[in-house]
């Protein structure tokens, strides 16, 4: 499931989330907590949870800093990064060997970050034009916050696509294959597992592209109306996660 607009609103718990969760617990249901956002390491992110009320463990949270980490070092091991991002990011390619640096790079890397430096977007648009390979976290275009709309990944991955011609290989939702490399870790299989998410565009398109059912809360981004604007539909739309905590064995009868 997908975590900002399903499960949390900023900082705050979608009500009866909790008692999702614990109903997939009591069950046996293996579950897997979804983030584009690679600003934050999972542990980040479960002391985040855990403020708003959720008990969700480190291993539970699959963000898409982790799969671009897991994505790199199948394709290239050991190599070297310069990283316009944040902790998330840099921690997870840290772990997988990977060198920072801005002195030739195999990869520029740009992921989230609540202050985008114009200096840092500029050294990453020389780095592409001089050969580094551009990848991208997430294609998300914007982000809410409390203030208003903010710019995220995507919009500056356009900006830097735009100067230097190179579009960048997005790895995060709707890519499938950060639905596949957690279908992976999670040990289960597509035809038995479904996404649920709050976006149309990212979240029911990459549990559909990688074979799986999928249901839209109404509780995010999309609403009903967004939802009819796309060329395919979810499995089944609800109002919020919590229509879903006394029927988590069989989310489709009900």
């Amino acid at each position: 499931m997908d975590m900002d607009g399903v499960l949390v609103h900023e900082e705050h718990m979608v009500p009866g989330a909790d008692e999702f969760v614990a109903a997939l617990r009591e069950n046996g249901i293996p579950f897997m907590v979804f983030t584009n956002n690679s600003i934050y390491t999972p542990r980040d992110l479960r002391a985040r949870l855990l403020r708003s009320g959720l008990d969700i463990p480190e291993e539970a949270i699959w963000t898409s800093a982790l799969a671009t980490a897991q994505f790199l070092e199948q394709q290239r091991p050991g190599g070297s990064a310069f990283v316009v991002g944040e902790s998330g990011l840099t921690t997870a390619l840290h772990n997988i060997g990977y060198v920072l640096t801005d002195r030739d790079p195999d990869y520029v890397i740009l992921g989230e970050t609540r202050t985008y430096s114009f200096e840092a977007i500029t050294k990453a648009i020389r780095l592409v034009e001089n050969g580094a390979r551009f990848i991208a976290t997430n294609p998300d275009e914007k982000g809410p916050s409390r203030e208003g709309t903010l710019p995220a990944t995507g919009a500056v991955a356009a900006l830097i696509e735009r100067v230097t011609g190179r579009a960048p290989y997005y790895v995060g939702k709707p890519n499938p294959l950060m639905m596949r490399s957690a279908l992976r870790h999670l040990g289960v299989h597509s035809e038995n597992t479904l996404m649920i998410g709050d976006r149309m565009d990212t979240d029911v398109r990459s549990g559909l592209e990688s074979g799986l059912q999928t249901i839209l809360v109404l509780s995010g981004i999309s609403d009903e109306d967004t939802a009819e604007l796309f060329p395919y539909r979810p499995t089944k739309v609800v109002r919020s996660i919590a229509d879903l905590r006394d029927h988590v064995n069989d989310p489709f009868k009900a």
